[in-house]
């Protein structure tokens, strides 16, 4: 999977991401090391996330997050 974060908002690339790995919401933060509640929040857009989350993501599930300005 290669996924373009201009593209969505942080949200909907989490939820995206979590989706095609069809996980649930409480599988897919035990494979990242995040509660439940943690990937409720980043899906939902009321809690932000940064890089390393992103880069802990691509590692766990061997795909490409492109980063640029849209």
């Amino acid at each position: 999977m290669r996924l373009n974060m201009k593209d969505y908002t942080k949200g909907e690339a989490i939820r995206i991401i979590r989706e095609w790995t069809n996980l649930t919401q409480k599988d897919f933060a035990k494979r990242i090391g995040k509660s439940k509640r943690t990937i409720e929040q980043y899906e939902a857009g009321t809690v932000n996330y940064g890089v390393e989350v992103l880069k802990t993501i691509a590692k766990e599930f061997d795909i490409d997050i492109i980063i640029e300005k849209k």
